[in-house]
């Protein structure tokens, strides 16, 4: 597998296998809606359409889409703390999407 193939599937499994664990974890008790919930999280991705060109692999996603800004994430960030129920599983889901974004762009680009 080449180190472009391995992104893609750490991307990819991060957005939509490891949230399974998240909920597992955190939200045991209603772990299916929890991932679910979480899943749904993915449509903040909806931001994407406002770019041109709509999709770039060099691009940073976290600071340049409005979803994706550092506001943005401060409030995800304070949702995980102070919401609760389904809000919070939202929250958590937005901030692992975050990160998950974050990752993509630098630890992958940094890899040499």
């Amino acid at each position: 597998m080449e180190l472009s193939d391995w992104r893609t599937f750490v991307h990819y499994f991060l957005h939509l296998v490891f949230p399974v664990f998240i909920a597992l974890v955190f939200f045991r008790k209603n772990w299916k809606k929890a991932y679910f919930l979480m899943l749904a999280t993915m449509l903040v991705d909806l931001d994407h359409l406002l770019a041109t060109p709509l999709f770039d692999p060099d691009r940073n996603s976290i600071g340049f889409h409005p979803l994706h800004s550092y506001p943005m994430i401060a409030l995800y960030f304070l949702g995980t703390i102070f919401l609760k129920g389904n809000l919070r599983i939202i929250s958590v889901g937005l901030l692992f999407h975050m990160f998950t974004d974050f990752q993509d762009y630098y630890l992958w680009n940094n890899i040499n």
